[in-house]
């Protein structure tokens, strides 16, 4: 398969207070889509509301990086929260970010599940559904942004969300198409120009290395760049020159 265009993503307003780790003017100079930290991994009114101002400036689209309620483990780790109360929770975080969107003179165009959150519905259907429920008590029909394949982007299009598969250039991949967990030997790959090559793989061809040898397909609307990884600038210009080097167009997905 070859893409003609890709949209690139990357993780935004991941600070608290005085903590700061993600370089937002920057990475909004470079990327297409910001997933804006919503306050239950990081993020706080006041990044927010920076963020989103910077992100209108530069045209670039806004997301809810929703999550569990988990500042102190960055939303990485694995939690067990009712789904009634899981879907409440996504409706006000999107809520939250909605205000700051509106007021820099935008909206919130689409929802990213974070960390942990991210990787349970990818299996979980419960909670899948509970995060379709909170895009939906936000009152918006706002795209998914998900794992191919996932049960979270099955949910939302059977609940007649619009949906958009993602891949990551800089997370090793099982066999099976999802990611190696964290904590797993060799999960972020972290050299540079094997980022930046399997970023036009997966755009040009849809496919991608997995952690075994194995070539498998990654059909990708959105590709990721962390912007909590060291160099996560450079890194992300490099990934868009090598693209539009090779003819691929950098856009936001339609």
């Amino acid at each position: 398969m070859s893409t003609a265009s890709i949209d690139l993503n990357a993780d935004l307003g991941e600070g608290f207070g005085r903590w700061h780790l993600t370089d937002d003017e920057q990475l909004l100079s470079v990327v297409t889509s910001a997933n804006v930290a919503c306050g239950f991994h990081a993020g706080d009114a006041v990044t927010m509301r920076r963020v989103c101002a910077l992100a209108a400036e530069r045209g670039v689209r806004i997301g809810a990086q929703v999550s569990y309620r988990d500042l102190a483990g960055f939303g990485r780790r694995a939690m067990d929260v009712p789904p009634e109360e899981l879907a409440a929770e996504v409706a006000y975080q999107i809520g939250a970010l909605e205000v700051f969107a509106r007021a820099a003179g935008t909206r919130v165009s689409y929802v990213k599940p974070h960390g942990a959150l991210y990787n349970r519905v990818v299996h979980d259907e419960d909670q899948a559904r509970a995060v379709v429920e909170g895009v939906r008590l936000a009152g918006a029909s706002l795209p998914l942004l998900g794992l191919p394949g996932s049960r979270l982007l099955e949910t939302a299009d059977r609940a007649g969300l619009p949906v958009v598969t993602e891949a990551f250039a800089d997370r090793a991949y099982t066999e099976e198409g999802t990611l190696v967990p964290r904590g797993s030997e060799g999960a972020v790959i972290t050299e540079a120009d094997a980022v930046v090559e399997r970023s036009l793989g997966m755009a040009r061809f849809g496919v991608v290395t997995s952690q075994g040898g194995g070539e498998i397909a990654v059909r990708a609307r959105s590709l990721c760049l962390h912007g909590d990884t060291p160099g996560a600038v450079d890194l992300a210009r490099r990934v868009r020159a090598r693209l539009e080097s090779a003819g691929v167009r950098v856009e936001a997905f339609a």
